[in-house]
Order: C-alpha cells, then structure tokens, then sequence
C-alpha cells in the first residue's frame, strides 16, 4: 500500500492506537479525518490540522451523518479505518455482566458493521480502496476476564475475512490489524509488557508499505496469539491468562 498520497477515515481515532496511526499516516504525506465522540479530543484534532467528524458508532443516524460530512468534504476517500471499541471486564458469575456484554458487541461488532456498511458503496463505486478492520490477538487467543471483547474481535475477524470475499473484483481490498496489547488507554498499568505504542505503530506502518499489503497485519509481538492454536501452545497461553481473572472484584485467583 502507497502510504504517501492516500485519503484516509480512521473511525475512532480520538486516542491511542487510532490517534497515533492518524499521525503516522499523515506524517506519510496522506490526507486524514478523525471521527470520535469526544469533542475535545476532536478540537485537539482539528488543531493539528486533521479533518474530524462527530461520530458514535452504536447511533446509526451518527453514522450515516459522519459518512455524508466526510464524502462531503473528502470525495476522495479511499481507506477507512474502523477504530472504535470498548475493552470492559465481565465476571460471567454475575448476571449483571450482560450490560457490558451488551455494550462490547454494540461497539465492537455492530458500530464496526455500522461503519462498513455507510463507506462500502462508495469505495465500490470508486472501483478502489481499502477498508481497514482492527480486531485483537484477544480474538485468536482469549483473554478470560474480557469473554465478549474477545468474542466480539473473534467475530470482527470473521466478518472481515467474508467482507474480502464478497469484495473480491471491486478493486476494494480488506486489511485487518491484528494488535496485542499495545500501550495505550491505561494498558501500561495492566500489564507491564504491553508493546510501546509508537513501537506498534512503527511496525504496522511497515507492514501495510509492503507490497502487496498482507491481508492481516500481525506485528512481532502479536504472533503467538495468532497462531498459538497452529503452534500448539493455545492451551497452556489460556491457562496462564487465566490468573488475570484475579483482576475480577471478589476474585482471589
């Protein structure tokens, strides 16, 4: 993928991961929009020089009102990057778990249809572009505290690898960023191993430089969760994730 001359929507790129990959596509030489909810992330944005839109993905008048300001206002688009998501923890011993279940699958996996559905008649009509999906190493290999977050980027991945078969032919191509824990959002504070974020950010910009752009861009560090059930290490990761659910309230281990 050509980094230098793109038009580039990046749907939650209020904060980390998406704000930084807003900054490296720019800092390449394309032309980029943020869209969030946050209005003060969002005049941050603007500052800088970002085109930005309001938008919250589980609203689909929001969507659809994001979609018409930016082909608006950027009828080049070519790349849309659907960031948005929630990480919540659930105790599934709790019925009152559901909320945030609810809430993760709305964000994640319904605002993420959302977004597609509003941009892909474009990018066709265009007969060219990409969309870019974000899904998790959590997808390949759960992380017990966080069942539907993993669920929910389990079944991103499955949509986005359908999405590229339908799309086959149009000239619109479907990339999918597979991140470990990078970070970012208080992650540092979790877990002490989380990738820097510009490390990550680094990494993927390589990576979606090649030619031709991998279908999922898996960085060094997510590798073993992509393929730990190939490698035969899936059982033994799972387990050991497993002690994080002392993170849970009235968890002990």
């Amino acid at each position: 993928m050509d980094l230098s001359n793109r038009t580039v929507l990046i749907v939650g790129g209020t904060s980390g991961i998406g704000r930084e990959l807003a900054r490296r596509f720019a800092a390449a030489g394309s032309t980029v929009a943020v869209g969030g909810r946050s209005p003060e992330a969002l005049a941050e944005l603007a500052a800088e020089g970002f085109g930005t839109v309001s938008v919250d993905v589980t609203d689909g008048a929001s969507v659809a009102a994001a979609r018409d300001a930016v082909l608006a206002r950027f009828p080049e688009l070519d790349t849309v990057v659907t960031m948005s998501g929630v990480m919540l923890l659930e105790d599934l011993r709790d019925p009152a778990h559901f909320e945030a279940a609810a809430t993760t699958i709305e964000t994640n996996l319904v605002g993420t249809i959302r977004v597609i559905d509003a941009f892909t008649p474009h990018l066709v009509g265009r007969g060219a572009g990409t969309i870019v999906t974000v899904t998790s190493g959590i997808a390949f290999l759960p992380f017990p505290p966080m069942p539907t977050y993993a669920a929910s980027k389990a079944a991103v991945h499955a949509y986005s690898e359908s999405l590229r078969a339908q799309l086959d032919g149009t000239g619109v191509g479907v990339v999918e960023l597979v991140p470990p824990a990078v970070a970012t959002a208080g992650q540092e504070k979790v877990n002490p191993s989380a990738l820097p974020l510009a490390d990550y950010a680094t990494e993927v910009m390589e990576l979606l430089s090649q030619e031709p752009t991998p279908r999922e861009v898996v960085v060094k560090a997510a590798l073993r969760l992509r393929w730990a059930e190939r490698d035969g290490t899936y059982d033994e990761l799972v387990a050991q994730r497993s002690r994080a659910l002392s993170m849970l309230p009235g968890r002990e281990g």
